[in-house]
């Protein structure tokens, strides 16, 4: 999370995210860069995984990213129901929809072990396709 994001978090939050908020990146060669890695390394001390970082994750891995296996999609289908009309309906949706996720019961307990199932399958295959195994 890039320090300005950090504005509407709150200030007890904020301070805690060293310990608490780990950052993934998604494998992309420009992310790969010196001056990336010095960037993650310096705000995320031990706190970042991806290529080149303290803890490997596989290249090109979304099967393992709750956020594309889980997240985006449902997001998009909240989103996109009915067509959008506007850039301003397009926001409102989205806050709509992340609220509705935020406030489903039991979602975040689905997605840690849809998640765990996924590092499973991933150990089991020895990092290779699993998704057909799900």
């Amino acid at each position: 999370m890039h320090s300005s994001l950090l504005q509407v978090v709150p200030l007890p939050i904020q301070r805690e995210r060293e310990r608490h908020v780990w950052f993934m990146h998604d494998g992309v060669p420009a992310h790969f860069y010196n001056t990336v890695r010095h960037f993650l390394n310096a705000t995320y001390p031990a706190g970042w995984i991806g290529r080149g970082g303290l803890f490997a994750w596989p290249p090109r891995s979304p099967d393992l990213n709750p956020l594309d296996f889980s997240f985006w999609g449902h997001m998009n289908s909240l989103v996109y129901e009915m067509p959008v009309d506007s850039a301003e309906d397009l926001v409102a949706r989205i806050v709509v929809a992340a609220d509705k996720i935020n406030t489903t019961p039991g979602i975040f307990e689905r997605v840690r072990q849809a998640f765990l199932r996924r590092c499973e399958l991933c150990n089991d295959t020895l990092d290779r396709h699993f998704e057909h195994l799900l």
